[in-house]
C-alpha cells in the first residue's frame, strides 16, 4: 500500500510495479485507474485518510490474494487531486487470468465500500464533505450515528 500526497503519476506508479514483478512469474496483471472526473462543479477532489485503520484493510487483502496465489497493490491520493488526474490505483498480479479478474473486481468493490478514506468536493478553492458520496463504516461517529438515526 502506497499513499502519495497529491495526484498519482500512473506511469511511474505501474512502471514500479512491473518492475517489482518481473521476476515473479505472474501470467495476468490487472491494472485499475481512478480518475477524478469533472462534474458538479468540482475542481478537484481531496482526501483524508486514516492511515492504521487503511492497514489493517489492506493486509486482510493480501493475505485473501496471497491464499489465491496473487498479490494486490494499491495506491491513493491524500489532498487536492485535480479533475482528469488519478486519485487510486490498484492492481492483482496472479498466475492465472481468471484470479486476477475476480480479486480486482472484489478488491475494487471493497474497497469503494470499505476503505476508511474521507472524500471531500473542491469547489472555489474549498473543500465540501462529500456526504451524498460516502459510505458509513461501523463505529465511524457522526457518519455511523446519522445511519442509525435514519432507519
Amino acid at each position: 500500500m502506497e499513499l502519495y500526497h497529491g495526484p498519482l503519476d500512473v506511469k511511474t506508479i505501474f512502471n514500479q510495479w512491473l518492475d517489482e514483478e518481473a521476476e515473479s512469474n505472474y501470467g495476468a496483471y490487472i491494472p485499475f485507474v481512478g480518475t477524478i472526473r469533472a462534474e458538479g462543479g468540482i475542481e478537484a477532489l481531496s482526501f483524508d485518510i486514516y492511515e492504521p485503520v487503511l492497514k489493517n484493510w489492506f493486509n486482510v487483502w493480501v493475505e485473501k490474494a496471497a491464499s489465491r496465489g496473487a498479490i494486490v497493490k494499491m495506491a491513493h491520493a491524500i489532498g487536492d487531486v485535480p479533475v482528469h488526474t488519478s486519485s487510486y490505483i490498484s492492481a492483482v498480479f496472479s498466475p492465472k487470468r481468471r484470479v486476477a479478474l475476480e480479486l480486482i473486481d472484489e478488491f475494487v468493490e471493497d474497497f469503494k465500500a470499505n476503505a476508511p478514506i474521507w472524500k471531500y468536493d473542491v469547489i472555489e478553492g474549498k473543500r465540501v464533505y462529500a456526504e451524498d458520496r460516502s459510505t458509513p463504516m461501523e463505529g465511524s461517529g457522526l457518519l455511523m450515528k446519522k445511519k442509525k438515526d435514519e432507519q
